[in-house]
C-alpha cells in the first residue's frame, strides 16, 4: 500500500504535546519526514524553562513507529530561528513539502484589565510565530518553482480558532491573533498559488494543554476515543497536506469529533442605500434601527449564526 506523503518533507510547530503532536505522528503514518519542532516550555502562558524534551520525545515516538523524524527546539516567534527551522528540514531531508503552523500560548484576561506584554506576547507567538516559518518556506518554494520553470509541491496547514469567528471575551489578544492568522492564510494563498502551494486554515476543537479549563465540565468516556481527543483534528491536517486536497486553496474549516464543517467567506446579509448625496444621522437611524430592533441591546451574533454549530464552551 503506498503512502500518499511518501517521499515528502514536513514541518510541525508546537509539535511536542497536543494537537500538534497528533498532527505530527498523522503526517509520519502518511509516510512524510517529520521535523517536529516545540521551544518546550511547560506553561500554557508560555512561561518556565525551554525544553528539548518534549520535541525529542514526539520525534522518538515517530521513529519507534518506524518513521522519520528530528526535533527541533528553537521559538518559531524569532525570525532567525524560524528560519533554521525551514534550514534544517531542507538540510537534512532535501527539501520542504508541508508546513503546519500550531505553536501558541495563552495569556488570558479581559480587554479592560489587559497589560501590554500580554498583548504582545499572544501576538508574537501566534501570529508573528506562523508569519515567520511561512515567509522562509514560501521563499524556498518560490525559489525551487522559477530554478524548475514550472509549479512546485507545497502545503500549509495553518491554526485557527473559534475564538476568532464568534469571539471570547476573556482572549482579545487570542481571538485577535487568530482572525490575523486567517488573514495572512488568505493572502498566502493567493501569493502561492502560481508556485502549486496551497495554504489552508483549521479552526479545531480539542481537549489539550490550552484547553483544559474550557472543556474542564465535559468528561472523557469511559470506553472509546474521546470526542474531543486532538486525534480528530490530525486527520484533516493530513488530508490538507497530501496530493488529494490539491484544489483547496485559501479555506478555513472546523473540525472536531468527528466532524467537518467548511466555512464559507463572509457574506453580505443587507444593504442600505442613501436616498440623497450621503446619509445623515436621521437617515441612518430610520434604516439601521429597524433592522436590529429585535435583539437585545449589546448582543452580539451569536456563534450558530455564524458555523451553525453548538460551542461547547
Amino acid at each position: 500500500m503506498s503512502l500518499p506523503l511518501a517521499g515528502r518533507t514536513a514541518i510541525v510547530t508546537g509539535a511536542g504535546r497536543g494537537l500538534g503532536r497528533a498532527e505530527a505522528r498523522e503526517l509520519a503514518r502518511l509516510g512524510a519526514a517529520v521535523v517536529v519542532n516545540d521551544y518546550g516550555r511547560p506553561g500554557r502562558d508560555g512561561s518556565g524553562e525551554a525544553s528539548a524534551a518534549p520535541a525529542e520525545e514526539v520525534a522518538r515516538e515517530i521513529r519507534t513507529a518506524g518513521g522519520t523524524a528530528r526535533a527541533h527546539t528553537g521559538d518559531v516567534s524569532d525570525f532567525a530561528a524560524a528560519r533554521d527551522l525551514v534550514d534544517l528540514a531542507i538540510t537534512e531531508f532535501g527539501t520542504l513539502d508541508i508546513l503546519v503552523n500550531n505553536a501558541g500560548i495563552l495569556r488570558d484576561r479581559m480587554v479592560f484589565s489587559m497589560t501590554e506584554e500580554e498583548w504582545d506576547s499572544v501576538i508574537r507567538v501566534h501570529l508573528k510565530g506562523h508569519f515567520n516559518t511561512t515567509r522562509f518556506a514560501a521563499a524556498h518554494w518560490r525559489e525551487r518553482s522559477k530554478a524548475a520553470g514550472r509549479p512546485v509541491y507545497g502545503r500549509i496547514v495553518n491554526t485557527s480558532s473559534e475564538a476568532f469567528l464568534a469571539g471570547s471575551a476573556g482572549q482579545p489578544n487570542y481571538a485577535a491573533a487568530k482572525g490575523g492568522i486567517v488573514g495572512l492564510t488568505t493572502s498566502t494563498a493567493l501569493a502561492l498559488a502560481k508556485y502549486g502551494v496551497t495554504a489552508n486554515v483549521i479552526c479545531p476543537r480539542a481537549r489539550t494543554r490550552m484547553t483544559e479549563d474550557v472543556f474542564a465540565g465535559l468528561g472523557r468516556p469511559e470506553e472509546g476515543l474521546d470526542p474531543l481527543a486532538p486525534e480528530h483534528v490530525a486527520p484533516l491536517v493530513g488530508y490538507l497536506a497530501s496530493p488529494a486536497a490539491a484544489r483547496i486553496n485559501g479555506q478555513l474549516l472546523v473540525v472536531h469529533g468527528g466532524m467537518v464543517a467548511v466555512i464559507e467567506r463572509p457574506r453580505v446579509q443587507a444593504t442600505f442605500e442613501s436616498k440623497q448625496e450621503t446619509f445623515s444621522h436621521e437617515e441612518l437611524d430610520a434604516v439601521l434601527t429597524p433592522h436590529y430592533a429585535d435583539r437585545p441591546e449589546g448582543e452580539t451574533f451569536a456563534a450558530t449564526e455564524v458555523l451553525g454549530l453548538r460551542r461547547e464552551r
